[in-house]
């Protein structure tokens, strides 16, 4: 896992967050709900591709198969 990934989850979340507010803003809580809940479903897709590399390196290391 690389600073550079943090760096990438902590920047979709800067954007959603604006997003949001901006959304709030001008009343449209709908869009800014959904706009929340496809940040949050992209950075867990992230988080779960990092954990599958996770698994590949610990059956690597310990050569399970």
């Amino acid at each position: 896992m690389n600073v550079d990934f943090i760096f990438r989850i902590a920047g979709i979340g800067i954007i959603v967050a604006v997003l949001n507010l901006v959304l709030a803003r001008a009343e449209r809580p709908e869009q800014a709900m959904m706009t929340t809940l496809a940040g949050v479903i992209v950075v867990l897709m992230m988080i779960v591709a990092e954990i599958g590399n996770l698994f590949e390196t610990v059956k690597t290391v310990f050569g399970l198969y």
